[in-house]
């Protein structure tokens, strides 16, 4: 090809352009992009004003609010408003001028600064954002040039056979694509579903727990057949699949099924709730903050976290110290002198027990929940006296009461010079 022939090419093609754009179907388009546009625009503004949701921000902070959400979804207004003004448009473009791909172009323009919108005001994650930057986008302007289709096709004749099974390079990339997309879809609803889930006051707290893991096993399942769906997989071949699948849960899998049938039974049967106290049988102890359907995260007093596979509550023993009732009875050991007026001291360290915050006492409380004080032995050096009382939760951390008790009892025996003994030894030296 010489270059007068691309010279002609040229002229020609720049002919053509210089017919369009004085043509009545340019004009046309263009007039009625311009009309879509600032109706859009003027209705977008007015109520972005006017409307009360979209206008400031709700209180609150919740993430998961819906109000939160119109509210961050307001920079969306304009751009859905231009699509669907432009959309208008390029039917009665196809009506008047019988033409409409000017307008075409416009509103996928508009398509591409939604997306652009949604990217930077609705996702806070910068992977997110990279991700959905080089993906929504490019696909976006695709499609406003009509390059999609083509390029799909493109694609999908790059592939590899391994037996029976093909891999195209469009197969890879939508699988990929697609489920990104829904794990990511997925993980968002189950945190929107278990809030709402667990806001329910009037369930108790073993049904929130319940309910809430029955629904991200349930958006799990949901998820897995779509992107079975998205991959090209039959469904009936899962019966195949199901049979291995059981053979590596007898082998391979079996402590994460065991752990997986043990928390369903855990949440059933509700043995286990979350703010319990949990003492296990090696002494280790905490209170239960989260449970999965792997495993029970304890929370200790010292700020340790000591996370516990489910099955271990279900083939070993534990104490749950406030499952059905929050108050403990505890005891303080010490020695007095024998010389001590028992009859008088018993009284003094009740009274001194009674008045700590957190000891249960008064006279509205039953007998056998008020502080008490006896005689538990007598010793080689003095008589052993056993307080008991009983308290609300656990005393550790900032239930820490025993400490503070001590105390007061050592000032209240100083006070009234009550003698706690050292220990005593005769010697006797005998003579030969």
């Amino acid at each position: 090809m010489d270059i007068s022939s691309i010279q002609t090419q040229i002229s020609v093609a720049l002919a053509k352009v210089t017919e369009w754009l004085v043509s009545p179907q340019f004009y046309a388009q263009c007039a009625l992009i311009l009309i879509a546009v600032l109706l859009a625009y003027t209705l977008g503004k007015w109520l972005l004003k006017n409307s009360s949701l979209l206008k400031q921000a709700p209180p609150g902070h919740s993430a998961f609010s819906i109000k939160q959400w119109l509210y961050r979804c307001r920079h969306l207004i304009i751009p859905v408003l231009c699509i669907l003004t432009l959309a208008i448009s390029a039917a009665i473009s196809m009506a008047i001028v019988q033409t409409s791909w000017l307008v075409r172009i416009a509103q996928g323009i508009a398509v591409v600064v939604m997306c652009h919108c949604i990217i930077s005001q609705l996702i806070t994650s910068p992977f997110l954002k990279v991700f959905f930057k080089w993906t929504l986008i490019p696909l976006a302007v695709l499609h406003v040039f009509g390059w999609l289709t083509p390029t799909v096709e493109y694609l999908d004749s790059i592939a590899v056979s391994i037996g029976n099974i093909e891999f195209s390079a469009y197969g890879i990339l939508r699988t990929l694509f697609f489920g990104f997309i829904l794990f990511w879809i997925g993980r968002v609803s189950n945190n929107f579903g278990q809030q709402l889930i667990r806001q329910r006051e009037e369930l108790d707290i073993g049904t929130r727990e319940i309910f809430a893991k029955l629904f991200e096993i349930f958006l799990l399942i949901i998820i897995f057949f779509i992107l079975l769906q998205v991959m090209g997989i039959n469904l009936t071949t899962l019966a195949v699949f199901g049979g291995a699948l059981g053979v590596g849960l007898g082998f391979g899998l079996q402590a994460i099924a065991s752990n997986f049938i043990s928390g369903i039974i855990l949440l059933l049967d509700r043995s286990l709730v979350i703010g319990d106290y949990i003492e296990l049988e090696d002494g280790r102890a905490g209170t239960i903050r989260a449970m999965s359907m792997r495993c029970a995260t304890l929370e200790t007093f010292d700020g340790k976290d000591i996370v516990v596979p489910n099955e271990t509550f279900i083939t070993s023993s534990f104490t749950n110290w406030t499952h059905k009732d929050k108050k403990q009875r505890y005891s303080l050991e010490f020695n007095v002198a024998y010389k001590t007026d028992l009859h008088a001291l018993f009284p003094i360290l009740i009274e001194t027990v009674s008045k700590h915050p957190q000891v249960i006492s008064g006279d509205e409380v039953e007998a056998e929940l008020r502080p008490d004080a006896e005689i538990s032995g007598f010793g080689d050096s003095g008589v052993d006296i056993l307080v008991e009382y009983w308290m609300e939760g656990i005393d550790d951390g900032k239930n820490r009461v025993d400490a503070d008790l001590k105390l007061m009892i050592w000032d209240v025996l100083k006070d009234h010079l009550v003698e706690i003994p050292f220990p005593q030894r005769e010697v006797r030296l005998v003579e030969k």
